[in-house]
Formats: structure tokens, C-alpha cells, sequence
């Protein structure tokens, strides 16, 4: 099911990308904040038995996975070099201190704007909060796009070079 859009199915089809990749998929019935725990066990796992840098791991979600990547950054802030939302809804109930401790971490959100699920200005109000608190935000709205930009997005080449070009000891924005 994951190969069907995005960047797992970027990944199938790529020849030879320069990183690991992982995708974890959930049941229907569970949340990532569900499952935030084994998410961080399977990572611990890749740093151990693959040639993971654990300074340039970059958490990225479609919809429901968006949910879960600011859910898991803001309990594990100092895991990750980077956050790739895209079509997801932005986190409406955290505390202002795990929103500083987002703070740090580069962000590239994506979002369609004829998108029906979500409200384009949720997106816009949570960029604000970040950018107030210090946050390194980009917000990329796709005019004519519907939910399922995913595809666009991850095949992008610009992203891709963002991507790869991320440390938490280099975290400027090269988009």
C-alpha cells in the first residue's frame, strides 16, 4: 500500500538515492502517537545495522504520517535534522514548550491548496506560531493541488538536495 504514492514509491523507483530509507506503516485502527515508541526503536535499530548517520535523520509523512512526525520531533526534538509534512494537519494542541523545542529543527511543509481535508489557514496560523518561537519553516502551498501532491513533492529535485544536504550540524534551509 505504501508503494502507491509518495516518497515510498519515489524510493521504489529510484535507482540509487543517497540515503536509508524507512517506512513504517500503522494499522487503521492506531495513531503514530499510538506507536511513537516503536518508531524510535526502529530507528535506533537502522543507526546500529546500517550506514545511518544519526545526525542527518530527517522524519517525513503524507496525511496521517504528518500527524506523526510533529508528534514524535516534539517529545524527541534533538533526533532529527529535518520534518517533511506534507498534506497533513498541523499539531493544534501543543504547549507552547514543545513548540520551542521545535524550534531548531529545519521544516519544509507541504500543502495542496484546492485540499478539502485540510484548512489552508490552520497550516498558515501553525507556521506563524513556529516562526514566532525561532522556528526554521517553509511553507509550500501547490495551487491547483488536491490532497495527493505527494508524488509531486517527493520527486522534487530541490526537496531531494534539501534532503540529503541536512545535519543537525548544519541545519540551513536550501530550498
Amino acid at each position: 500500500m505504501l508503494l502507491k504514492w509518495g516518497l515510498p514509491r519515489f524510493v521504489d523507483l529510484s535507482d540509487s538515492l543517497p540515503y536509508v530509507f524507512a517506512a513504517p506503516q500503522i494499522l487503521a485502527e492506531q495513531t503514530w502517537a499510538d506507536r511513537a515508541d516503536d518508531v524510535l526503536a526502529l530507528l535506533d535499530e537502522l543507526i546500529a545495522s546500517q550506514p545511518v548517520d544519526p545526525a542527518r535523520v530527517i522524519l517525513a509523512g503524507f496525511s496521517l504520517g504528518s500527524a506523526g512526525i510533529w508528534h514524535i520531533a516534539a517529545l524527541h526534538p534533538d533526533r532529527f535534522a529535518g520534518l517533511v509534512p506534507v498534506s497533513g494537519r498541523v499539531p493544534k494542541t501543543l504547549e507552547e514548550s514543545q513548540l520551542a523545542a521545535l524550534k531548531d529543527i529545519p521544516v519544509q511543509i507541504f500543502q495542496g491548496g484546492q485540499d478539502k481535508n485540510l484548512p489552508i489557514e490552520d497550516t498558515e496560523h501553525f507556521v506563524e506560531r513556529l516562526r514566532k518561537v525561532g522556528g526554521k519553516v517553509d511553507l509550500t502551498v501547490l495551487p491547483d493541488g488536491d490532497h495527493f501532491i505527494a508524488d509531486e513533492v517527493y520527486g522534487n529535485p530541490k526537496l531531494q538536495q534539501w534532503l540529503v544536504s541536512l545535519s543537525r550540524r548544519n541545519t540551513a534551509l536550501v530550498v
